[in-house]
């Protein structure tokens, strides 16, 4: 019969030993996990701003008003730009995912339509994403933990 401690060569007490954390690789992932979640936020504010009217009216056929655009690029681009790069992660992270849940729910929720049913749950895995976010903050390589030393 194989333990933990006959496998590790390790041998457990009280206190457990904990395996040493690759801090490079954890490092890592949280930021490239940052930039590859936040870029379709950053991507599609920046389509919106080249195809504004047309943006506008789709908003305005989903009953939200079109003058709400400039708000929702904000919101994109600005929050996109604070994931990626660190900056007030936790609140920038829960506000796209808020503005996640609510586009699903606004623009999506036609489960009889095969597409716009898989269009609200990538919205809504979308959101537990960030909400990772939120709950773990941005990592090591982020303007937030540069503050925090500061």
């Amino acid at each position: 019969m194989s333990t933990p401690s006959a496998i590790t060569g390790r041998t457990l007490s009280a206190a457990a030993t904990v395996e040493p954390r690759n801090t490079t690789l954890e490092s890592s992932a949280e930021l490239v996990g940052r930039i590859l979640l936040a870029s379709l936020f950053l991507l599609s504010g920046l389509s919106k701003l080249g195809a504004y009217g047309a943006t506008a009216a789709y908003m305005s056929s989903a009953g939200v008003p079109g003058a709400l655009l400039p708000a929702v690029i904000a919101v994109e681009l600005l929050g996109s730009l604070a994931v990626i790069v660190g900056w007030k992660t936790r609140v920038a992270a829960a506000l796209l995912a808020g503005f996640s849940l609510l586009a699903a729910f606004l623009f999506h929720n036609n489960f009889a339509d095969q597409i716009q049913m898989i269009m609200f749950l990538k919205n809504v895995s979308i959101a537990g994403g960030f909400l990772l976010v939120v709950a773990n903050g941005a990592g090591a390589v982020s303007l937030d933990r540069r503050s925090q030393l500061a």
